[in-house]
């Protein structure tokens, strides 16, 4: 091994001289590269197959920006939101929530109505319901803004741009058109609710709607089911029929944890779903 030496004010110093870069090391960044140009690869040829006709609606162009979205909500509503509130006073927004509220349950009849031609209207009003979320934290409702909560409202819109970029409409559209549904009734209470006491002697069904989400859940998985006894079925990505049916037995699990914490394991009838935040009411809201 060769000797380096090198003279200092005390004396010469000597030793190994340093190795050189093992050609592991020097093709590092090479195959660094050759790894991102495999993946930028891979993306292209998947984009290559995505469904022609959502070319061009907002969103749909890249991931990135979808899944920026998301992100963002996640950090607002789990750090960022608590910090700004932690010493304001809540808001109220009463009227902003009766017209918010109304405002997709039109939206959910619409898609419902439209389900052929709207699975992107579905995409979109998934990102309109992070406001859900934005109305807790601004409000100061931070014991509302569970995992279950924050789970569906951010996971949901991720897989839904996958599936409407790829195989939009189907049997997916199934899923679609019995979740507008409930949505419909959903924020319809919600809408009323946010109207004050002069709605209350109205709203005696709130009790009923963690059964109708749990009967939508068994419906999705139900019908999604279906593929795995037809072998002659050739859906184009099967992958979207397996996450759909995950999502219905995942939500399905755990909204009946929910039912069994509340109102089993916790002894009491029903009152779920408040509005969003209505005074003297409790509420857990997913889906």
């Amino acid at each position: 091994m060769r000797k380096w030496q090198a003279a200092w004010p005390w004396g010469h110093l000597s030793g190994p001289a340093p190795s050189e870069p093992s050609t592991t090391a020097r093709l590092a960044p090479t195959e660094s590269l050759a790894r991102m140009e495999a993946v930028v690869n891979l993306y292209q040829e998947m984009m290559k197959h995505a469904d022609p006709r959502i070319q061009g609606y907002p969103l749909m162009g890249s991931p990135l920006l979808m899944t920026s979205i998301l992100l963002t909500y996640v950090y607002f509503v789990l750090s960022l939101g608590p910090r700004i509130m932690a010493n304001r006073k809540p808001f109220q927004l009463r009227s902003f929530m009766v017209v918010y509220n109304f405002s997709l349950v039109a939206f959910s009849l619409y898609i419902v109505y439209e389900m052929v031609r709207v699975a992107w209207l579905f995409l979109f009003s998934k990102f309109i319901e992070l406001m859900d979320t934005v109305i807790f934290i601004l409000r100061k409702k931070d014991g509302q803004v569970t995992f279950l909560h924050v789970f569906h409202h951010s996971v949901l819109p991720w897989s839904w741009w996958w599936g409407i970029k790829f195989a939009p409409g189907g049997m997916g559209s199934f899923h679609a058109m019995i979740n507008s549904s409930v949505h419909v009734i959903m924020y319809l209470y919600y809408g009323l609710s946010a109207l004050g006491p002069v709605a209350q002697p109205y709203l005696w069904w709130k009790k009923h709607m963690t059964a109708v989400q749990l009967i939508q859940f068994v419906l999705v998985s139900l019908h999604i089911s279906q593929y795995y006894f037809m072998p002659s079925c050739n859906y184009q990505y099967p992958v979207i029929i397996h996450l759909i049916w995950m999502y219905g037995t995942i939500f399905f699990l755990l909204f009946s944890n929910f039912w069994y914490q509340s109102y089993t394991k916790g002894k009491r009838l029903p009152r779920v779903l408040q509005q969003n935040g209505a005074p003297g009411t409790a509420k857990v809201k997913a889906n």
